[in-house]
């Protein structure tokens, strides 16, 4: 159970359902979750597709955002090949393997920025990025604002950053 969880568990044992719901609606919480449910959405339910090798593909992705994997790489580890990776992609979510990957990369450094303190530079290595120069790039590129803008601009009134070591 994440700490969330746990919270709107104590609110609900302590002050009711209805006092629990209205918090996990302010911090925009779906549902408050079981002892058994599992705490993030499998793959399948988060793209909407159930296809074992793209969900296994996007795993792999996932689990490999500070050291990207090349296309032909990933297609090798789930037994296609590249093009077969590519129509894969391009059928079920509408853009590149590559493209998907960049995406998903790019969420973990936004998050990362927005939730942490940690450098500018680091958020670039810790999502893959070789250089800053290149993350400040593809980020502006995708969420028109450089990387130092949204922190300035983006980070919660009174939040404290928590510190992550890479």
């Amino acid at each position: 159970i994440s700490s969330i969880d746990l919270m709107l568990k104590i609110i609900a044992a302590d002050h009711g359902e209805d006092l629990a719901n209205t918090v996990a609606d302010q911090l925009i919480y779906s549902s408050i979750r079981t002892d058994q449910d599992t705490q993030r959405l499998s793959i399948p339910t988060r793209i909407g597709v159930r296809h074992p090798k793209l969900s296994q593909v996007i795993q792999m992705m996932e689990g490999n955002i500070e050291d990207p994997m090349s296309p032909a790489d990933l297609a090798e580890e789930v037994g296609m090949s590249t093009r077969q990776l590519e129509r894969l992609f391009r059928r079920y979510l509408n853009r590149s393997p590559k493209r998907y990957y960049m995406e998903l990369r790019l969420q973990k450094a936004r998050n990362l920025l927005m939730q942490t303190d940690m450098s500018v530079i680091n958020v670039a290595l810790a999502c893959g990025f070789a250089s800053p120069s290149h993350f400040s790039k593809c980020y502006r590129s995708h969420y028109s604002t450089t990387p130092y803008r949204e922190r300035g601009t983006q980070g919660m009134p009174g939040a404290v950053p928590v510190r992550l070591s890479i």
